[in-house]
């Protein structure tokens, strides 16, 4: 499995980051081909203590490069990347990760 990973920083007004997130963002991107599988976390703190850098992170997983590749390729993955940078723009970093099963 291939991941693309989203992780957000604190936004500056949360209730209007989660009511955009979970209500137009995450349904827009659960449409994408090829997803199988979506899981949001929210980040609740640091073992160092405080709230810590992040405030949510979300894991999409594929069954591969290609089906990523292809998924962000697609009508809906645009939609969702043109999407994500209106409104966060500025708080995403994205990453691509693959399983590790030793």
């Amino acid at each position: 499995m291939v991941k693309l990973i989203a992780i957000y920083k604190h936004p500056q007004d949360k209730e209007a980051f989660d009511k955009h997130y979970f209500e137009t963002h995450a349904p827009l991107t659960a449409k994408i081909p090829g997803l199988r599988k979506m899981e949001v976390t929210r980040i609740v703190g640091s073992p160092m203590g405080g709230e810590g850098k992040y405030y949510l992170m979300c894991e999409m997983y594929y069954d591969d490069h290609e089906a990523l590749k292809a998924g962000m390729k697609s009508a809906e993955g645009r939609a969702s990347g043109k999407d994500v940078m209106s409104f966060a723009g500025d708080l995403v970093t994205m990453m691509i990760g693959e399983e590790v099963n030793e």
